[in-house]
């Protein structure tokens, strides 16, 4: 699309990719398992939006070869195009644990379409689901399984929940509302083993003991998918490496989203993708001015009346200080974590329609002395 408005008519464009689906809203996953969305409001573009604009779009079947030297790429089909720039966008591969009965029937992860129809599905015919993982995605599958009807335990390695983004306090308030949802918590627990003979029955923990289970979901994170890049011999550490063009080491092949690893960071969230997009698009075109310098990363839960954000580095440190503010009789808590007169982070909880002004104060620097002491209670009304 920025290809398309910084230049229309100027490119032939060829897409290939490995879902059948065409591109949708990776974030309205959780949305649609929960049946608060469509399938068809999740899809980005039908295939006619392709077809109007010149777009070659061949769904289902992803690149499998390129050859530098010449500069082409060949599918899975055996479709083989040239190229003048090429564009991977390959995004993550799930986790799974490396326990017995992982390949199981029954055993999926979170993370693409037909993951969420295959959890539709088991919702329909089965009654008990276990997640392994209690972050985002983890809490997110949860809390969709439930609301298909489905008796759900959550099983987190940690301590307390989401730790990547949440404070204990924080976390501790998001369990108490989910527990009240009929939610099971198990924390801190290891799962060492998936049972069952020709189908999933249950998942076994280091403890010894055994949950029932007719469906079991890994969220327990991604990896970047740079198994083509590589065979490509694209220069690769956990990601394929990208300098602030988001060119990689081959000046006519540039990398976005949760496949690159730019300034040793790799991205798995979805939200970076749009900054680099914008950035690449403009070299792509030949128009290149912009430079990409980061992302500073927020989060927020997508489960109905349950408000959680955060952003930056909630972390403390010697140098750094706390505003926190809690009412516990409306359920809100906010923390700020504050450096040199400057908000480094923020945890939300309850009351998070600040959640954007925060992470613009992280994302710009501000010098916040004069704003301190209402800095708590949100943005000043001008």
């Amino acid at each position: 699309e920025e290809l398309l408005e910084l230049s229309p008519g100027a490119h032939d464009i060829t897409v290939f990719g490995a879902e059948p689906h065409g591109c949708y809203n990776r974030i309205l996953l959780s949305p649609l398992l929960a049946g608060h969305k469509r399938l068809e409001e999740i899809v980005t573009h039908p295939p006619e939006w392709y077809a109007q604009r010149g777009i070659a779009l061949h769904s289902g079947d992803p690149i499998v070869h390129i050859d530098r030297t010449h500069r082409r790429v060949r599918s899975r089909r055996g479709i083989e195009a040239s190229y003048d720039r090429l564009l991977l966008a390959t995004g993550s591969l799930p986790i799974m644990l490396p326990v017995s009965g992982a390949g199981l029937p029954g055993v999926m992860t979170f993370r693409e379409l037909q993951d969420v129809e295959a959890m539709l599905e088991a919702a329909r015919s089965h009654r008990r689901a276990v997640v392994i993982g209690g972050g985002l995605l983890g809490l997110e599958a949860a809390n969709g399984l439930k609301l298909q009807g489905m008796e759900v335990t959550v099983v987190h390695l940690m301590p307390h929940l989401m730790e990547r983004q949440l404070d204990a306090e924080a976390a501790s308030l998001l369990r108490r509302e989910l527990e009240q949802r009929e939610l099971k918590i198990v924390m801190p627990a290891r799962t060492v083993r998936i049972l069952g003979q020709d189908r999933v029955a249950g998942v076994q923990l280091a403890d010894g003991r055994q949950l029932p289970a007719d469906l079991v979901v890994m969220a327990v994170g991604v990896r970047p998918n740079i198994e083509l890049a590589k065979a490509a011999a694209l220069r690769c550490e956990r990601g394929v490496l990208v300098d602030n063009t988001l060119s990689t080491f081959d000046p006519t092949i540039y990398a976005v989203g949760e496949c690159v690893q730019h300034r040793d960071s790799t991205f798995g969230l979805i939200a970076p993708l749009w900054e680099q997009a914008r950035v690449c698009a403009a070299y792509l075109a030949e128009r290149g001015v912009r430079r990409y310098g980061g992302s500073q990363f927020s989060t927020q839960l997508k489960i109905s009346g349950i408000d959680v954000f955060s952003a930056g580095d909630y972390a403390e440190r010697p140098s750094s200080e706390s505003l926190v503010l809690r009412d516990p009789k409306r359920g809100v808590y906010k923390r700020l974590v504050l450096e040199n007169n400057r908000v480094r982070g923020a945890v939300l909880y309850g009351d998070t329609r600040d959640g954007g002004w925060y992470s613009d104060l992280i994302n710009e620097g501000c010098d916040i002395s004069a704003l301190r002491e209402q800095l708590l209670f949100g943005a000043p009304v001008s």
